[in-house]
């Protein structure tokens, strides 16, 4: 029974993962197909060819979305964002949804000092035990300046597994210690609650020991 558990066990380590990535490229797919709901009828792919062409709407949501970012980076696409976020900032459920989603994206994929810059540990909520921060900006403010800290970073601590949710904290350099870790690997240790660990970074003092070794191995 022991052994049927196992084979059943490993079985559902192959193809849980493989199903469910599955499932999410399907949906993927059949989202982004959705785009070509904005095309005029005679323009779409199946009007032509007679049939529907899975994916397809993945090259149209790639150009509208490059599209967008050219209208919006330049004076007057700003001008009309800025007109939308505040129109949408009067709509009560609305507003709360868009600003932490957008807040979100433009900390990971943004640049400069809207983005998460580096990952930090630090020890909360009490000493002994860590937790990982992410770096919004060293600039110093007044509420910088009244801590009399003279090396002060400003940090978001991310709340598992919602990473949107969190606390702003200012916290001396001497008393956070800088890891190697990638904003990204660090937002998917957080959601999955520690499950997922990146490996550790590969030092070139590591790899030179490593070719030591492998030249004693060989003598």
């Amino acid at each position: 029974m022991k052994a049927l558990k196992r084979y059943l066990i490993a079985g559902l380590l192959v193809w849980l993962p493989l199903g469910v990535t599955v499932a999410a490229l399907i949906f993927l797919v059949n989202l982004f197909d959705k785009s070509l709901l904005l095309l005029p009828p005679h323009w779409r792919p199946e009007y032509w060819l007679g049939f529907h062409v899975p994916g397809f709407g993945i090259i149209v949501s790639t150009i509208l979305i490059l599209l967008t970012g050219m209208l919006v980076a330049n004076f007057l696409g700003n001008r009309l964002m800025a007109l939308w976020e505040r129109v949408l900032a009067r709509i009560p459920l609305v507003s709360g949804i868009y600003s932490a989603v957008k807040q979100l994206t433009e900390a990971v994929f943004g640049s400069g000092e809207k983005s998460f810059q580096k990952v930090y540990l630090l020890e909360y909520p009490r000493r002994g035990l860590w937790t990982l921060g992410f770096q919004t900006s060293r600039t110093v403010g007044e509420a910088q300046k009244k801590t009399g800290m003279d090396n002060v970073v400003n940090l978001f601590v991310p709340t598992t597994p919602n990473p949107t949710s969190g606390f702003f904290i200012i916290a001396s350099r001497d008393d956070i210690i800088e890891l190697d870790m990638g904003v990204d690997d660090a937002l998917k240790m957080v959601i999955s609650g520690g499950v997922v660990v990146p490996p550790l970074p590969k030092r070139p003092a590591d790899d030179a020991a490593g070719a030591d070794k492998t030249e004693q191995d060989k003598q």
